[in-house]
């Protein structure tokens, strides 16, 4: 028999907490910034991201040392106004994913597209450079 504390299971006692319906907030912390879908094939590597809610002016996509990040800043504001009272709810966040691609992708011809709250990456791939040794005299 589980044990129950005000009529709800123990294990279950923040459930309503880091629900989304309940706090945005809390719900932010736990869970990740947004789902990607990662596939690739010969030619190119795709990313796809679930960015609903955001404009295309507040998602940034970079690549620097075969590190692929997505960046996006979010900020949604909530008003409610009735007779006898007014509210207003705010929130902001950073939301950033990164992603190692190493060095066989070509960094200048990658194109980004964000389009109803999709965002859809190409990266094609390359031949990677031959690493060049160098000998070093020992003394």
């Amino acid at each position: 028999m589980a044990m129950k504390l005000y009529g709800r299971d123990p294990l279950k006692m923040f459930e309503d907490v880091f629900s989304e319906k309940v706090s945005p907030f809390f719900s932010s912390i736990v869970t990740p910034a947004f789902k990607v879908d990662i596939s690739e094939d010969d030619n190119a590597i795709f990313i796809e991201a679930d960015m609903p809610g955001m404009k295309k002016e507040d998602v940034h996509v970079s690549m620097e040392d075969d590190v692929l990040c997505i960046n996006a800043e979010r900020e949604q504001k909530e008003e409610e106004k009735k007779k006898g009272f007014h509210r207003i709810e705010r929130s902001w966040g950073s939301l950033s994913r990164s992603f190692t691609l190493g060095d066989n992708v070509d960094e200048k011809a990658i194109e980004a597209h964000y389009d109803n709250g999709v965002l859809k990456i190409k990266v094609p791939k390359k031949e990677p450079e031959p690493q060049r040794g160098v000998e070093i005299p020992v003394k």
